[in-house]
């Protein structure tokens, strides 16, 4: 079985799950997003954003692939080009963190290993840029997949709550502290990527 991690760019961009595709929650501030989805391009303004954000600040994402089929992804971004990320109760996020936006690891490979090959990218490409720390709002009530992790599995793999909340904490993680992961933070954080909604394997690459 041959593994590889890659940057998200233009040409990948078709190979997250398709509803993760067409999702903008986090790329856009609530009333355009709701407009994109009404009346806009959801996969446009997508494209729009990981494009602006690769130009400017650089890579934003990672993809993992399992045998040439796309097998988990990770979105990543400073606060500054995430603009949901001011409508939460408990922001701003740091000035020194960068924010977990979404992640996600296709069900028929969950339990493989790959989503401590995704965050082990993430935490070396943001050490490499001098990144201290990652932070993520949370869903203290989630209750079905969808764009927010849950907050209980944030706390299980290692992030600390920075700003309480009764619905969406804001919590952080430093990166000196993803690099010494135990064994057992890394089946926690499996069970949180593969707990997003299943989608079948898309097509080889």
């Amino acid at each position: 079985m041959s593994r590889r991690l890659v940057n998200v760019t233009l040409d990948n961009l078709d190979d997250l799950p398709r509803r993760c595709r067409r999702c903008v929650f986090w790329e856009l501030d609530p009333v355009s997003g709701e407009r994109a989805q009404q009346a806009g391009d959801p996969g446009l303004e997508k494209e729009a954003w990981i494009s602006a954000t690769l130009l400017e600040w650089g890579s934003c994402g990672k993809i993992c692939y399992v045998d040439g089929v796309p097998a988990g992804f990770v979105l990543y971004a400073p606060p500054l080009y995430v603009p949901r990320s001011v409508a939460f109760p408990t922001s701003p996020v740091s000035a020194d963190a960068v924010l977990l936006m979404t992640a996600h690891i296709i069900s028929e490979f969950s339990g493989g290993g790959l989503a401590r090959m995704l965050i082990q990218g993430v935490a070396k490409d943001l050490t490499r840029r001098g990144v201290r720390a990652i932070e993520a709002f949370g869903d203290l009530k989630w209750e079905q997949p969808g764009c927010m992790l849950p907050a209980e599995y944030l706390l299980a793999v290692g992030f600390k709550t920075v700003r309480p909340h009764l619905r969406f904490p804001r919590l952080r993680l430093e990166l000196k502290t993803a690099a010494s992961w135990r064994e057992d933070v890394e089946v926690a954080l499996e069970r949180l990527l593969g707990s997003m909604s299943p989608e079948r394997a898309l097509r080889p690459v």
